[in-house]
């Protein structure tokens, strides 16, 4: 069996250089945002939150005035850092 390697390289504009920097600044504070949300609920109330509960709260952070930012960049990309936390929490279960 033959198998061939394909290397890539791109080159993003300086647009899009933006937009990655920011999408990934966006997914780092959504992740650490609710990762201290669920240590906090923890400790309140002796339970913390699930992916669903994150989620829509996400949706509230969103709208609030000082984090308009997060609806700069994809949702999907906040949602896969929300996808990643949970499967984080039940790795270490």
């Amino acid at each position: 069996m033959c198998e061939k390697t394909f290397r890539f390289r791109l080159y993003p504009t300086t647009e899009q250089i933006i937009l990655i920097h920011k999408t990934v600044g966006c997914a780092r504070y959504v992740y650490n945002h609710f990762l201290a949300e669920r240590i906090e609920t923890y400790k309140v109330a002796g339970k913390g939150l699930s992916y669903n509960q994150c989620s829509a709260l996400l949706t509230k952070v969103k709208q609030q005035e000082e984090t308009v930012w997060l609806r700069e960049v994809d949702k999907f990309a906040l949602q896969n850092s929300l996808k990643d936390l949970q499967r984080a929490y039940e790795n270490f279960s």
